[in-house]
């Protein structure tokens, strides 16, 4: 429980007087004006976490027998809408069987390093569980996780903390940081870690994410239900798989 409240509780003594550490409001209010403008496929939606208010967009599955929903958390500094993976899964996964939900996940200000994102890792537990409630509220019996980059990180954080009512956890391109402090304990969080598991990334993603490639499979070795991808010739963004990174997800969770 002490974790839950770390956000509430860390502050920065600065010459202008205490700083606390909470979601950037103004980034997330900048984020949602801009997707609402434009937004075609889903529809808005406001959820509450820890007494706040926070955006994402739901995707309704195309058919009506589908009970499935998949939550998906993007990467460091981005949003619910974010191209071209976040935009790619909820809309093609919502035309194929699942329901989707994209959460808009706690943000620092910009420039800021991964590091600095630690402190706001009970927030988003709170903004998953929120999530998983709303997808529960419409209909959703199989809900999983799909978090990319940081957002895998808090994914798994989540899971590891919480024993989230998930049915499967995929990560794509899952940091594994050089210096990590008690927050961000990524192999940590793996070994606690028994339901399904995706991990997936591209052979030229990031340095944190394809040099621990096999720490992580070390650190999953006891879960069975764990399986790791790598995507040929492929970098961070997945700008030139056409499509492939999703596919091969949606075929992975039609087997779960």
């Amino acid at each position: 429980m002490k974790s839950r409240f770390i956000f509430f509780i860390i502050c920065l003594f600065h010459l202008s007087g205490n700083i606390c550490f909470a979601s950037d409001e103004k980034r997330e209010s900048d984020f949602a004006e801009a997707i609402n403008r434009v937004l075609m496929q889903g529809k808005a939606v406001w959820l509450e976490a820890e007494g706040k208010k926070f955006f994402g967009v739901y995707n309704q599955g195309e058919k009506v027998t589908s009970k499935g929903a998949v939550i998906i958390l993007h990467d460091m500094g981005g949003h619910p809408d974010q191209q071209p993976v976040i935009h790619d899964l909820r809309t093609f996964l919502s035309e194929h069987d699942w329901s989707t939900l994209a959460l808009q996940m706690p943000l620092r200000e910009v420039g800021v390093d991964m590091e600095d994102y630690y402190v706001l890792f009970p927030e988003a537990v709170s903004r998953i569980q929120a999530g998983i409630s709303y997808a529960k509220s419409n209909g959703a019996e199989s809900i999983i996780i799909v978090g990319y980059g940081l957002g895998g990180l808090m994914g798994i954080y989540a899971q590891s903390e919480q024993m989230l009512d998930i049915k499967a956890l995929v990560v794509i391109s899952l940091p594994v940081p050089k210096t990590e402090n008690k927050a961000a304990q990524t192999l940590q969080f793996m070994r606690r870690i028994k339901i399904p598991m995706l991990d997936i990334y591209g052979a030229l993603d990031l340095p944190e994410v394809t040099l621990s490639a096999k720490d992580r499979r070390q650190a999953a070795k006891e879960n069975e239900a764990y399986r790791q991808v790598k995507i040929d010739d492929e970098g961070h963004e997945y700008l030139h798989d056409e499509g492939l990174l999703v596919k091969r997800i949606y075929s992975w969770l039609g087997a779960k």
